[in-house]
């Protein structure tokens, strides 16, 4: 007779009561069950729908017996784990159990069994099984959150993540994968099912430290974060972190849990989450109860923790930090220790040198830089007087003196307090001028360029590149004196300037180049750039500035621009020192005569157009500018007309250059010749053409008018009018071409605007009266009767330039046949010459000497054909025998006479009397001549 599993089979049921086709996942397989494959592990059949309508019964006395019997022989069955196939199942039998404890305590016990092993992994018999039963289990340990028994449902969702192993092997069983519970509690949205358990778990610590430990463990993973964040699980925890906890795991894992919400979902919702005014008065408490009261090093972590999540929730500006009085004591605590205050929360406190308090006042003055964005907590800084404590770092470190920090650590706060004070003090101008800012900063300069021996340690953000110098002093210094400057407030800018910054900041900058420091190269540029900087703002609009900035300040320039080009595109920082030094021109030299006519004496214009030259877009517009205001001294023409570039380009086809490439890059409507296509609209851009005319506010600009900010081209109008179109050196036809365009820039820019402005009328259906709309029209005609005629202009250039182009082709041509012609001739003479000649020794002489001349011949100027010089021809002996031809293509005419004598071919040298050659002896007796 058939047994368990087999039997079951035989009668058309599966183990759990199933027929074969209710569930088309599952196959039964027949098989036999040994002996000891049972005392193995193997499982035993059970009838699991049957244990489900058991437990369904509420109507037979002996009842909850036989259910009690039936779940124990469940737990006793899946021992070593759940298979898959059985999890909907057994879940649904967990179910019910629970729902009877209330009633019926006796089933708790078995409901705990039943969890336990759900802390084992799952079971599967074939590979795809985790797939196959996806859907079934993640609704199954979905159910997990909404049991009455959340301590042991708590501790095994727990163990999803510290899987333990089987207890036994059981043949054709394997284990699931150890992620897939995790991955499973995913899918089901356990995680937003635990973060809504919370709300029913008030007074009740033990359940709700397990419930966090739940979720300290789901938040682990970006999809269960997400899910959490739309249960509010932010808000939801953090408005019960100060609830009462001996054992302070609340606190501890509810900060876990809110940095893994930061990092792994939408910070803003977090962020947005918090922002409510009971969460932050909840961070306050817990903060200042910390901050006060906390000694161990667990203490100290936790409080920096609050106040890093404090912090990125006071980037919200509508986060209530003053409502709930969180700002003002957290200015309090970052200033305690600079500024004595009588304030209760700080009496007697005191910070110690330890790691966690030194993190503590960094990230203090971080929050201060992010809370003083928003304004009305200007008055909360100027209470707290964070501007004289900040300013009490801006010194040189004292020596001898007792203070808490090491000197690594003070170095970094120092550094630190400077950043910040380069944010807040620009927001409390009285306040910085009432302390003497300017004079600290620059006393403090004064001692970073001083050869006071100090040995920066540089370990820090801050102190990056500073390692034994002080230029990491310097360049903070200098960006809180930039963001000074940068106000333009005339107070803070004429106090300075009556303390001598402006020689001051030159003296470091020459100094800085006699001492050239290539380590630190990206610093150095760093520090030059501000100075350039911050003596520009000094200087513009104040001649006397001006003045004192003088032939140091050109000589600094000039030094700068004289950099390798090359060095431009290295990512140091010379461009953008390049860029401080064109702005420092601007306003510090152009407007002060003596400095304009020093920079010229100095060629600096021509400096300016090897920049230029440069033909590097980002600083086209800027020099432009520059030459446009220089332009207005009558000495400059005279240097731009003199400049040189590469192959002799000079000054004007450079800027015609410029233009060309401009409009290409604009697109505008050319032909290959560069001529006008378009003569109605001879400037159109293709952005221009994009966008369509749109009625505009009178205080709007136009497209037309702000297209002549927008590009080089007006600049480029602007100095080529200033230097004169008629009379522009060096340009080639091509470049006649585009200067009639440039000549009637500015004509075709105001028909361009009186265009728009007549399309704006049509498009707003307003009909002008008759006289305004002949002198519209008429405008109009003429404007496009300007591009005509530059148009037609360009045209005559054009053929001319072809014409010249043929007559010089015509000239060469005939050059070169009246050469060939001459060559022909001097060949034929030269045969004739070879040809009365007898003697074979001169004959032979005169090959290796014609050998001899051809080959000196590559190495000059004088072309091949031409291959005797005259003190090769002296050695020729008159006795060649007649008969003789030695083939050559050519001789000097001079030698023979006829029509080439006067040619440039010719030979000048010779000494030739009668058109022939006379050959000598060592005495001075003639023997015989050649007859020419």
């Amino acid at each position: 007779m058939p047994t368990g599993e087999a039997a079951a089979t035989a009668e058309g049921q599966d183990p759990r009561g199933r027929s074969k086709s209710s569930s088309p996942r599952h196959i039964p397989v027949i098989a036999v069950v040994t002996e000891d494959e049972e005392t193995q592990g193997v499982f035993k059949p059970m009838d699991l729908n049957h244990i489900i309508r058991l437990l369904e019964e509420n109507d037979k006395g002996d009842l909850e017996e036989k259910q009690l019997k039936s779940v124990k022989k469940l737990v006793q069955c899946y021992q070593n784990g759940f298979p898959l196939r059985d999890l909907a199942q057994i879940f649904k039998i967990l179910s019910l159990c629970a729902g009877k404890i209330e009633n019926q305590h006796q089933f708790t016990e078995s409901v705990c069994d039943i969890l336990k092993l759900c802390s084992l992994p799952f079971l599967k018999k074939k590979v795809s099984d985790e797939i196959t039963y996806a859907e079934d289990t993640a609704n199954s340990i979905a159910l997990l959150g909404n049991s009455e028994l959340r301590i042991q449902i708590c501790k095994c969702i727990v163990n999803f993540y510290h899987a333990e192993p089987p207890k036994k092997h059981i043949p054709g069983y394997q284990q699931a994968s150890s992620s897939y519970k995790a991955k499973m509690a995913e899918v089901g949205g356990l995680a937003k099912t635990m973060v809504q358990s919370m709300t029913l778990l008030e007074n009740q610590l033990i359940e709700k430290l397990w419930v966090l430990k739940v979720l300290q463990h789901l938040s682990t993973s970006e999809v269960n974060c997400v899910l959490m964040v739309k249960a509010q699980a932010a808000s939801t925890i953090c408005v019960h972190l100060n609830d009462p906890d001996p054992s302070g795991q609340l606190l501890f894992r509810s900060s876990e849990i809110l940095w893994n919400l930061l990092e792994k979902s939408p910070k803003e919702e977090i962020i947005q989450q918090l922002s409510t005014l009971e969460c932050l008065v909840t961070l306050k408490e817990i903060f200042k109860t910390l901050f006060m009261r906390g000694f161990s090093h667990y203490d100290r972590q936790l409080r920096n923790d609050i106040l890093v999540i404090t912090t990125i929730i006071a980037q919200n500006r509508e986060a209530p930090m003053i409502e709930c009085g969180f700002t003002r004591d957290l200015i309090l605590f970052a200033t305690f220790n600079e500024v004595k205050s009588q304030n209760p929360l700080v009496k007697g406190l005191k910070l110690s040198n330890a790691y966690e308090d030194f993190e503590l006042k960094k990230l203090l003055f971080n929050i201060i830089v992010i809370l003083c964005k928003d304004l009305p907590t200007v008055q909360l800084l100027i209470d707290g007087k964070v501007v004289l404590a900040l300013l009490t770092y801006v010194k040189k470190p004292e020596k001898h003196k007792a203070i808490e920090w090491s000197a690594a650590q003070y170095e970094e706060l120092q550094l630190h307090a400077i950043a910040t004070l380069s944010s807040v003090a620009p927001l409390l101008i009285e306040e910085y001028l009432s302390c003497q800012g300017n004079a600290r900063v620059l006393e403090f300069l004064e001692w970073c360029e001083s050869e006071d021996p100090f040995f920066s340690h540089g370990n820090s953000f801050h102190g990056t590149g500073g390692r034994g110098n002080k230029f990491a002093q310097m360049r903070y210094a200098l960006r809180l004196l930039r963001a000074m400057v940068y106000l333009e407030n005339e107070t803070v800018n004429a106090d300075l300037c009556e303390k001598g910054t402006v020689q001051q900041l030159i003296g470091i900058f020459k100094n800085i180049i006699s001492h050239p420091n290539e380590k630190e190269e990206a610093i150095v540029l760093e520090i030059q750039s501000d100075i350039l900087l911050i003596v520009s703002g000094l200087c513009e609009h104040h001649i006397e500035r001006k003045e004192i900035f003088g032939t140091e300040g050109v000589d600094i320039i000039l030094h700068v621009m004289k950099t390798d080009p090359k060095k431009l595109q290295s990512g140091l920082g010379y461009s953008v020192l390049l860029f401080s030094t064109l702005d420092s021109i601007w306003c510090c030299v152009l407007g002060c005569y003596p400095s304009e006519d020093y920079f010229l004496e100095k060629e600096g214009i021509f400096i300016l157009l090897d920049v230029l030259a440069l033909n590097q877009k980002k600083f086209c517009n800027l020099i432009l500018g520059i030459m446009v205001e220089f332009c207005d001294n009558p000495k400059t023409a005279a240097h731009v007309n003199a400049w040189r570039g590469k192959k002799g380009q000079t000054a004007a086809s450079l800027l015609i250059k410029l233009w060309r490439k401009e409009e290409k890059e604009l697109g505008v409507k050319r032909d290959k010749y560069g001529k006008i296509i378009d003569t109605k609209r001879p400037l159109f851009t293709s952005f221009q053409e994009e966008k369509k005319p749109m009625p505009l506010p009178a205080n709007c600009p136009s497209i037309a008018v702000m297209d002549v900010s927008e590009n080089i081209r007006a600049k480029i109008y602007a100095v080529l009018d200033k230097l004169d179109f008629e009379n522009l050196p060096g340009l080639s036809a091509e470049d006649f071409v585009t200067l009639c365009i440039i000549h009637r820039y500015l004509d075709f820019k105001i028909g361009e605007i009186w265009n728009e402005i007549y399309e704006e009328i049509k498009m707003e259906n307003l009909r002008p009266v008759s006289s305004d709309k002949r002198i519209l029209e008429t405008i109009t005609m003429a404007s496009e009767n300007i591009g005509k005629m530059v148009a037609s202009l360009q045209s005559e250039m054009i053929e001319s330039q072809a014409r010249q182009d043929v007559q010089n082709e015509q000239k060469v041509y005939t050059k070169i046949q009246t050469a060939h012609k001459q060559r022909e001739m001097a060949n034929k003479s030269w045969e004739n010459f070879l040809a009365r000649t007898s003697n074979i020794k001169t004959l032979k002489k005169a090959k290796r000497l014609q050998e001899k001349a051809i080959e000196s011949s590559k190495y000059s100027k004088r072309p091949q054909n031409a291959v005797f010089h005259p003190t090769v021809l002296k050695g020729l002996n008159t006795t060649i025998p007649s008969g003789g031809v030695v083939a050559v293509e050519s001789t000097p005419v001079r030698l023979l006479g006829g029509p080439l004598a006067d040619t440039d071919l010719a030979l000048k040298r010779l000494p030739i009397r009668g058109g022939g050659l006379k050959a000598v002896k060592a005495g001075d007796e003639t023997k015989k001549s050649i007859p020419t």
